[in-house]
């Protein structure tokens, strides 16, 4: 096996763009594994462990501070110009066995869901409320009424654009999926052992063992 993907107990957990709590899609693998968690975020509000942009990520950390980077939903809030340099830097903060989850609105999805029901339909409900196929398309209506401006969408993603971004920026290995209007990517370095990772996410509920780009 290579790299420090299978180090437990010594293994850092990037939580980039982390909102005001661990995300419960990752509390089984923070469990179960002894991730310790490092929460960014660009709002003091939500008392991060580090107050900062995703697009800072170089002069926050050192190279190399980081075995994995989980960022939910976060990268559409970029502009589009800044989606493969910050990418660039996820893979610089990474450990060369390190890995990125990544998630965001499939456009595609959004699009589909938009032709057949309008723009104000409800496709969901989070814990944020009902969200419609415009908060997809341009974020959480309610959280920018309320003047968090940074909640906007400033671009937009399908599988394959992701995937090829990932690509471009360097990481070995791109796994993406997409399901109920997400886009779900894994981002693997070149030392990652690709089996390990992905049989310990599966267990964790992220299944990308069928999926490549």
């Amino acid at each position: 096996m290579t790299g420090s993907t299978l180090n437990f107990g010594q293994r850092r957990l990037l939580n980039a763009g982390a909102g005001n709590v661990t995300a419960k899609r990752i509390e089984t693998l923070l469990d179960s594994k002894g991730w310790e968690e490092v929460r960014l975020d660009v709002d003091p509000d939500v008392n991060p462990d580090i107050v900062g942009s995703l697009t800072d990520l170089d002069q926050l950390f050192e190279p190399a501070s980081f075995d994995a980077i989980w960022c939910s939903h976060v990268i559409e809030h970029l502009f589009a110009h800044e989606t493969w340099p910050t990418l660039v830097k996820f893979r610089q903060v990474l450990k060369p066995g390190g890995f990125a989850l990544i998630m965001c609105p499939d456009i595609e999805a959004v699009a589909e869901h938009l032709l057949k029901y309008g723009l104000a339909s409800i496709a969901y409900t989070s814990p944020s409320g009902p969200i419609r196929a415009l908060d997809m398309l341009y974020g959480h209506s309610a959280a920018i009424e309320q003047g968090r401006h940074y909640m906007a969408h400033r671009t937009g993603f399908t599988t394959e654009r992701l995937g090829s971004l990932i690509l471009q920026a360097g990481f070995a290995a791109a796994r993406v999926r997409s399901e109920n209007f997400e886009i779900c990517a894994l981002a693997l370095m070149p030392g990652a052992d690709a089996d390990a990772v992905q049989t310990e996410l599966a267990s964790s509920g992220f299944d990308f063992r069928e999926t490549a780009a």
